[in-house]
C-alpha cells in the first residue's frame, strides 16, 4: 500500500488569532499541558466538569481487553438529562435551544424548557409502546425538531437509536432495520427538499415489507408534508400520541458504558457496519470538543452546523455536543439553494449566527456560484467558521475565510470519523496559528501518529497511514453484533493501534495534512460510500455481468462515483444506446442505495483490467476516470486491455 503525497498541498500562509479573539478564547494552552502531564486525569476532569453524573465514576479507563475500551464504567448518568433537564434546573429554561427553519419558510423557536417537555412526552409514548432499555429504534426523519426530540427520547429511556439518513432507499433502510432488529420506526409522511415534498412513510412501508427480521411492531409518523400515506394497523400519528402524552417523566440513570446509538457506515466488504457508541465517554468528548474547537460562549453565541442528523456530524455536533453545552443553535430542513441560492446566508443574517460549521463540498459550490451571493447579506455576526467531512483545499479555505468570514475570523478544519465519535484533529482557535488546508494538531488528550505500511513511525516531513495510538473517550465500542469484524477492520493491521483508513502527512511544523482514503471507501460530499456496495448494486441489475467502481477526484464533491460495467453477453447485443443504458444503471444505483451513491458516470466496456490472479486493478481505472496518463500495467494479465478500455471511454 502506498500513500501519494501531493506537494501541491503546501501552503505557506499562516493566520495568527487576533489579540481580541485570543483574549476571550475558551481554550488555552493549559489544556494541552494538562493532557500531556496526565492524559487519563485530564479526561476525568473534563468529564466531571462538563457532565452531570448521578453516580460519580471512580475509574477512568479500563483497557484490559483491547480493543474493547470502557470509560468511566462505574459511573451513571442520563444523556438526555445532561442535554436538557439540568439546563432548565439551572435557570436556563427560557434560553432558545433550537431556531428551526423549514424549507418552505415556516419557523419555530424552541426553548430548553419546551424541548425538555416534548422529549418527556415522547419518552412516555415510547414506554407505552413497549420500548425499553436496550431496545433499538430506527429513526428516518427530515431535519425537523421531532428528529432531535426522537433521539433524546430514545436516549432518555435507555433504548438505542439507529438514525438512517432520509435519502437512503427502502433496501438500505431494511438492511439497517434487520441488522439492529429495530422494534419501532419513527418517520414522517414526508419532508421538504428542493421545493418539493419527498415521501418517507412509503419508503418505510416498503422497507418493512422487505425486512426479514420481522422485528418492527409500530411506526410512529410525524405529519410534516401533508401528503397522503397508506395506513396500517401498526401506524400511529405523532400528534395523536406525543401531543396527548404527559410531560411528567422521571429519568433513570444508566451506566456510562450503556449503548447510546448504532450508526451505519459503509464498509469495504459492501455490508454496512453498525458502529456502536456508548454514553459517558462519547458525551464527554462531544461536549469537550464542541466547547473548545468552536470557542462556544453559550450565553451569547448562535451556533449552526449544517449536517443532517443521519450522519455522525449531526449526532455529535447538532444534537449531543451543543445541547450538552446549553447552546442556542439553528436547525434547517432544506437545501442551501432553495428557494434561492442565498438561503443559508439569509438564515445567518436573520438569526445572527456566530459559529458556522459546514462541509468543503458546500463551500466549493458557493465558490462556483460567485461571491456576489453571500455578499448581498450581512454576515458580520460570524466570528468562527468550521469545516468537516473531507480535507479542505487551501483555495476553498481562503475563500471561506475571506468571503464568508470577512477576512479576519478563524477557520477550524476538523478531522474525525463515525468511528471516532468526536473531533480528533483540529486547530484550537485562540491558540493555534491557522494553516489553510491542514487539519493541524491532535485534540488535547488524543494521541495521533503516522506510520509506514510496516508499522514504523514516519519521521520528519513525510506521509503514511494515520493511526490513533491510545484509546479515547468517544471511540466506537464495536460493530453491532460482530466483534470479530470490529477487530479485523480497525485493529488487525497495527495490533494495538486504531487504523483510520486515511493517509496523512506531517509537514515541517509537525502539522497534519489529510490525504484521503487508502481503502475502497470513497468520500463523496463528506459521505462515506463503499465501492463494494455500489458494485454489488450494479451487478444486481439484470443487464450487468461485472462492475468496478472507483472514486475519482471531483471539483465540487471531493470525490465522485465512476463505474465501469461489462454487460452480460445475452444483453450486449440488445443494448444499442449506451448513453441510455448508462443512465438506466445510474438510476438503478440511486434507487437501490440512495441518490448520494448515484454514479457521476457509468462506462460500458468489454473488459476490466485484471492481474493474473484475477484482481481488478482499480488504480488504473482511477487514472482513466481522472484523465491522467495510465500508470504501470505490467502486472495485468493482458497489458493491451487498458488501451481498449481507454478507446471505449473516449
Amino acid at each position: 500500500m502506498t500513500v501519494q503525497i501531493d506537494h501541491a498541498l503546501e501552503e505557506i500562509r499562516r493566520f495568527r488569532p487576533s489579540p481580541e479573539f485570543a483574549a476571550n478564547a475558551v481554550a488555552d494552552a493549559g489544556l494541552a499541558e494538562a493532557a500531556q502531564a496526565d492524559r487519563l486525569g485530564f479526561w476525568a476532569d473534563q468529564s466531571r466538569e462538563l457532565l452531570q453524573w448521578e453516580k460519580p465514576f471512580t475509574k477512568t479507563l479500563d483497557w484490559s481487553n483491547p480493543p474493547f475500551a470502557k470509560w468511566f464504567e462505574d459511573g451513571e448518568l442520563n444523556v438526555a438529562v445532561n442535554c436538557l433537564d439540568r439546563h432548565v434546573e439551572a435557570g436556563n429554561g427560557d434560553r432558545v435551544a433550537l431556531h428551526w427553519v423549514g424549507e418552505p419558510g415556516d419557523t419555530r423557536d424552541i426553548t430548553y424548557a419546551e424541548l425538555t417537555d416534548e422529549v418527556k412526552r415522547a419518552a412516555n409514548v415510547l414506554t407505552e409502546l413497549g420500548v425499553g432499555s436496550g431496545d433499538r429504534v430506527a429513526i428516518y426523519l427530515p431535519m425537523i425538531p421531532e428528529a432531535v426530540v426522537s433521539m433524546l427520547a430514545v436516549a432518555r429511556i435507555g433504548a438505542i437509536h439507529s438514525v438512517v439518513f432520509g435519502g437512503f432507499s427502502a433496501d438500505s433502510l431494511a438492511s439497517r432495520i434487520d441488522d439492529a432488529e429495530a422494534s419501532l420506526v419513527i418517520t414522517a409522511d414526508g419532508g421538504y427538499r428542493k421545493g418539493k415534498v419527498f415521501p418517507l412513510k412509503p419508503v418505510v412501508d416498503e422497507a418493512i415489507g422487505k425486512s426479514v427480521a420481522g422485528s418492527v411492531k409500530n411506526v410512529l409518523v410525524v405529519r410534516r408534508g401533508e401528503n397522503e400515506v397508506a395506513w396500517n394497523d401498526r401506524d400511529l400519528w405523532w400528534h395523536d400520541t406525543v401531543g396527548a402524552a404527559s410531560n411528567e417523566h422521571e429519568a433513570e440513570s444508566f451506566e456510562a458504558e450503556h449503548p447510546l446509538f448504532i450508526l451505519y457506515t459503509s464498509g469495504t466488504t459492501g455490508k454496512p457496519k453498525g458502529i456502536l457508541h456508548t454514553s459517558g465517554g462519547y458525551l464527554t468528548q462531544a461536549a469537550f470538543t464542541h466547547k473548545n474547537v468552536f470557542d462556544l460562549h453559550p450565553e451569547t453565541d448562535v451556533y449552526w452546523c449544517t449536517a443532517d442528523i443521519g450522519w455522525i456530524t449531526g449526532h455529535s455536533y447538532v444534537v449531543y455536543g451543543p445541547l450538552a453545552n446549553g447552546a442556542t443553535q439553528v436547525l434547517y430542513e432544506g437545501t442551501p439553494d432553495t428557494p434561492h441560492p442565498g438561503r443559508w446566508w439569509e438564515i445567518i443574517e436573520k438569526y445572527r449566527v456566530s459559529i458556522f460549521y459546514t462541509a468543503p463540498t458546500a463551500i466549493r459550490s458557493f465558490m462556483k456560484a460567485g461571491r456576489h451571493i453571500p455578499q448581498a447579506f450581512n454576515l458580520r455576526s460570524l466570528r468562527l467558521l468550521g469545516s468537516v467531512g473531507e480535507p479542505i483545499n487551501p483555495e476553498a479555505w481562503i475563500w471561506y475565510r475571506h468571503v464568508i468570514g470577512g477576512g479576519s475570523i478563524p477557520v477550524v478544519d476538523t478531522w474525525w470519523q463515525t468511528e471516532t465519535g468526536a473531533i480528533m484533529i483540529s486547530a484550537l482557535p485562540g491558540i493555534t496559528d491557522l494553516k489553510p488546508g491542514s487539519a493541524q494538531v491532535a485534540i488535547p488528550g488524543v494521541s495521533i501518529d503516522i506510520l509506514s505500511d510496516d508499522g514504523t513511525p514516519v519521521e520528519g516531513v513525510d506521509g503514511g497511514l494515520l493511526v490513533v495510538t491510545e484509546p479515547w473517550p468517544s471511540m466506537l465500542r464495536g460493530i453491532w453484533g460482530d466483534p470479530e469484524r470490529f477487530k479485523e477492520t480497525y485493529w488487525e493491521k497495527f495490533g494495538d493501534k486504531y487504523f483510520a483508513g486515511d493517509g496523512a502527512r506531517r509537514d515541517e511544523d509537525g502539522d497534519i495534512w489529510l490525504l484521503g482514503r487508502v481503502d475502497d471507501v470513497m468520500n463523496v460530499s463528506g459521505h462515506r460510500l463503499s465501492t463494494a456496495e455500489i458494485e454489488s448494486s450494479l451487478v444486481a441489475h439484470p443487464w450487468t455481468a461485472e462492475a468496478a467502481v472507483v472514486g475519482a477526484a471531483d471539483e465540487t464533491t471531493g470525490q465522485a462515483v465512476v463505474a465501469f460495467v461489462i454487460l452480460k453477453a445475452s444483453q450486449a447485443e440488445r443494448v444499442t444506446d449506451l448513453a441510455a443504458a448508462s443512465d438506466e444503471l445510474r438510476k438503478h444505483v440511486a434507487t437501490q442505495i440512495g441518490a448520494i451513491a448515484r454514479p457521476r458516470q457509468v462506462f460500458i466496456v468489454n473488459e476490466l483490467p485484471k492481474t493474473r490472479s484475477g484482481k481488478i486493478m482499480r488504480r488504473l481505472l482511477r487514472d482513466l476516470a481522472e484523465g491522467r496518463d495510465i500508470g504501470d500495467t505490467t502486472t495485468l494479465a493482458d497489458t493491451s486491455i487498458m488501451q481498449t478500455i481507454s478507446d471505449q471511454v473516449k
